[in-house]
């Protein structure tokens, strides 16, 4: 238990973020097996969409603070990559 004021409220408030955080970190991981998925399965059209998807969710991160901006970078790279090999 905290002993100071600015103590509690600094649990109250990482405990928020946290939440965000790992719900934005969600949201990714399930775009990235989305993307995946249809990569596997060969349908071009979805895996496109999906790409774009998931870039923007990527910057969305990087712009909240959730994910570092050479973490995106690299992550968004590597998807284009998967894709240019479909």
């Amino acid at each position: 238990m905290p002993n100071l004021p600015s103590a509690a409220k600094r649990m109250v408030t990482s405990r928020i973020k946290r939440t965000a955080n790992r719900a934005s970190k969600t949201r990714l991981a399930t775009t990235n097996r989305l993307y995946r998925e249809a990569l596997t399965a060969g349908d071009k059209s979805k895996a496109q969409e999906l790409n774009r998807t998931y870039s923007s969710q990527l910057d969305k991160a990087v712009k909240q603070g959730v994910i570092k901006a050479n973490n995106a970078s690299r992550h968004k790279a590597r998807a284009a990559a998967a894709l240019k090999k479909v």
